[in-house]
Parts: C-alpha cells; sequence; structure tokens
C-alpha cells in the first residue's frame, strides 16, 4: 500500500493472498500480487535481490474476517514468533551480500523492540511515523560472507 507505482516493473510484489472485497465502508479493495506465496518461504534462490521490503502482517488481536485482517493481513498468535523469525531469516537469504532490507512494522497490537530481537542481524536504523509514531521503518543490511 505504500508504493507510489504499483505497477512498476522493477518491482516484484508478493504475498500468500490474491482477491477482491469491498471494505466495510463501500470501497473496492483489491490484492493482487506478482507472486502469491509465504514469506516463510519465498520461491526464490538465495542471493537473488539487492533490496527486499518485508510488510508481514502486524496484527494478532483482529478477527480473521474482519476488514483490519483483509487489508493488513493477520499473524497466527501462537505461532506468530517462529513465524516472524522464519520471515527474517528467508528475507536475508534471498538478499545479495552488501544489500538492504528494509522492514516496516506496527506495534499496535506486538512491540517493534520485541520484533527486532527475531532477526538475526540487527538494525541499523530507523524511523517512527504514524499519528501516535506506531510505524515504525527500519533498514538492516546483510554483509558480504567475507566480512
Amino acid at each position: 500500500m505504500f508504493w507510489f507505482d504499483k505497477n512498476n516493473s522493477d518491482v516484484v510484489f508478493m504475498d500468500n493472498r490474491n482477491f477482491i472485497d469491498t471494505l466495510c465502508d463501500g470501497r473496492a479493495f483489491e490484492v493482487k500480487p506478482d507472486v502469491v506465496a509465504d514469506f516463510r518461504n519465498i520461491p526464490y534462490p538465495d542471493n537473488s535481490f539487492h533490496l527486499v521490503v518485508f510488510d508481514p502482517p502486524h496484527l494478532i488481536k483482529v478477527g480473521e474476517k474482519s476488514w483490519l485482517a483483509k487489508k493488513y493481513g493477520r499473524l497466527n498468535p501462537d505461532t506468530y514468533k517462529d513465524d516472524l523469525k522464519q520471515g527474517f531469516s528467508e528475507c536475508f537469504r534471498v538478499l545479495k551480500p552488501n544489500s538492504v532490507l528494509v522492514f516496516k512494522w506496527n506495534e499496535t497490537d506486538i512491540k517493534t523492540s520485541d520484533i527486532i530481537k527475531l532477526s538475526p542481524i540487527p538494525p541499523l536504523f530507523g524511523h517512527k511515523s504514524g499519528k501516535l509514531n506506531k510505524t515504525h521503518w527500519l533498514v538492516f543490511m546483510k554483509r558480504s560472507e567475507r566480512e
């Protein structure tokens, strides 16, 4: 939802959902990724990308069929730590050495400090945004295997 050019040919959009629906306010909502896949098992070889943006679902206290779950997705409250840990590992796996992971997180349900602990690499820097400063943008770098 934050991409300026949703048809950018340099970007591969991936989501585990593919649907068209109507939100509670009557607006049409479409999730139509280039690749339908799970972030825990990204279908690309090691060292494929110079940049990965990881924007996983951040909600666990939301109904399965709510408009928030439709719009942002929903994490399993019992497995989210393992799921996100595996997601971080997959993102770093498909990154080329000396490349960047941008991570977006909203701490509505889970604090960012708890999520950072799930990454095998610490962030370089980050920024809070949004009306309540709950959305965090973090930047990580996968170093060369020789470093």
